[in-house]
């Protein structure tokens, strides 16, 4: 099985592909030098398999490797995934 984040920035979204088809998304907007990760689902009938939170550290990931960019965390999903994942936090914006 073989998985990959797609960046979509005309549409303010990742895509979760596994074996080339798409299985997750992750919508978000920017603001200033922030990314607002606003959105993530994982098809239903995939669900309760680890993909979720797969998804969420392979966009963190992207967003580590290839921005400047601050997390704010707006999605529960998120928000609990980085509170189990304290070695991703320096990426969070705080207020």
């Amino acid at each position: 099985m073989s998985t990959e984040v797609l960046h979509l920035p005309g549409q303010n979204r990742y895509v979760f592909e596994k074996d080339g088809v798409q299985v997750g998304l992750t919508d978000y907007t920017l603001r200033g030098n922030s990314i607002h990760i606003t959105h993530t689902e994982i098809d239903p009938h995939l669900r309760g398999g680890g993909l979720g939170s797969e998804m969420v550290q392979s966009v963190l990931d992207a967003i580590r490797t290839d921005t400047s960019y601050r997390v704010v965390a707006e999605c529960p999903f998120v928000v609990d995934w980085l509170e189990q994942h304290p070695e991703y936090q320096e990426l969070e914006l705080r207020g």
